[in-house]
């Protein structure tokens, strides 16, 4: 299925990487439900801006019954059934390497916030689309990672023992669901300049990170948000269970 013929969630996506993913879907004419938590103004000019392409609704991906209800009124919107999911949002977390929390202050709330954020969303939404994606005999579901679980350069423990969480889960479940034709891959990349997530990190991070890169550049994130294409691409009908590192080479495999 091309992209243009698809209805795309975009979980957190009025801002930050978000935004980029939805604006890069925008161009490639697909249809596209702009989930938020608290973005509304940023949502709903978007679905002012481009009534025919864009669907804003407002859910916590943490909860269920929130996440069914928004594939439900999405389904009725658009007149078709979501078909790829892009799991990106990000809960309460900032790059802020003097502020994170240090090992000895982890708590169970702490990490579990992360991982609920991170796996259970993912798990929600993949529940959501199943059944009409069998129907179709196809789906695309994406979940946003991170290079620190391969090169924890700065320990955000939470934060990257949740993506790893992420990157098991996915490459179980495209075990699961490749027999429905549904594929599931991640998409990793490392500090993006700039996001919301980002904007406190000190430039001097984001000049060690250029100067480390073979590219000698930073990732923004439209360059992130146009390597998701390509999972959302036919020309991917024989990848699942992946993990593409988006990072202009600082982090290999």
């Amino acid at each position: 299925m091309q992209i243009r013929d698809q209805i795309v969630l975009v979980t957190g996506g009025a801002r930050g990487l978000g935004l980029a993913i939805t604006q890069t879907l925008l161009a490639e004419g697909a249809r596209i439900v702009v989930n938020y938590i608290s973005s509304h103004t940023q949502a709903e000019k978007l679905a002012q801006q481009y009534p025919n392409q864009i669907f804003a609704y407002q859910a916590d991906v943490t909860n269920k019954n929130q996440v069914i209800e928004m594939f439900h009124a999405a389904k009725i919107h658009f007149g078709a059934a979501i078909t790829s999911i892009i799991n990106n949002a990000l809960v309460h977390f900032e790059f802020n390497g003097d502020a994170r929390p240090q090992i000895e202050d982890l708590t169970f709330e702490t990490m579990t916030r992360q991982f609920d954020g991170a796996v259970l969303a993912s798990l929600y939404t993949t529940q959501a689309a199943l059944d009409d994606m069998k129907l179709a005999g196809f789906g695309r579901i994406i979940n946003i990672g991170t290079n620190l679980v391969q090169n924890p350069v700065v320990p955000y423990h939470d934060y990257t023992t949740a993506k790893s969480a992420l990157l098991a889960f996915t490459r179980t479940s495209a075990q699961d669901l490749g027999q429905y034709g549904i594929n599931v891959n991640m998409l990793s990349g490392g500090l993006l300049q700039t996001t919301d997530a980002s904007k406190a990190t000190p430039n001097f991070v984001f000049d060690l990170i250029a100067s480390s890169t073979p590219l000698r550049h930073v990732t923004t994130p439209e360059e992130f948000s146009s390597a998701i294409m390509i999972f959302l691409s036919p020309y991917s009908r024989a990848i699942t269970g992946q993990n593409l590192i988006v990072d202009g080479g600082l982090v290999k495999g």
